[in-house]
């Protein structure tokens, strides 16, 4: 987070970006069904398949971008445009940049238990909270 921004500022950062994320991932999978159809939607998970592969390379030009520019007053726009815009249009894109920086860094092993771990817990606390709510109803 970056220093001259108070707590509040960076929450409303992350609020203002992620808003206009979510709304930007609703409207896409949106005209994509009007586009494709509602079958092959219903088929594969063409929406999700592609903004996450969207929000990854957006992540990737502005982190590119971000680093280009320096240390500075990067920390707004990364809390805004980073965590909130492209964090709400897809959390994955958080996901992808975190693993190219830990494979960058040689951390191959950190890196692929991550993956490993990401997809493997993701997929368990889905199923885990999906069996305890039917169970509750």
């Amino acid at each position: 987070m970056a220093a001259s921004l108070s707590p509040l500022a960076a929450t409303v950062n992350v609020a203002i970006g992620g808003a206009f994320g979510a709304a930007l991932r609703y409207h896409f999978g949106r005209a994509l069904t009007a586009w494709l159809g509602a079958a092959p939607m219903n088929a594969f998970p063409f929406a999700t398949l592609a903004v996450n592969t969207i929000g990854s390379l957006l992540m990737g030009f502005l982190a590119g971008w971000l680093a280009a520019r320096g240390a500075g007053d990067s920390g707004q726009l990364r809390l805004l445009l980073g965590v909130g815009l492209l964090g709400g249009f897809t959390t994955f894109s958080a996901f992808s940049l975190e693993l190219v920086l830990l494979v960058q860094r040689g951390q191959l092993a950190v890196a692929a238990l991550y993956v490993l771990l990401s997809v493997a817990l993701g997929v368990f606390g889905l199923f885990t909270g999906l069996v305890l709510m039917r169970a509750a109803a």
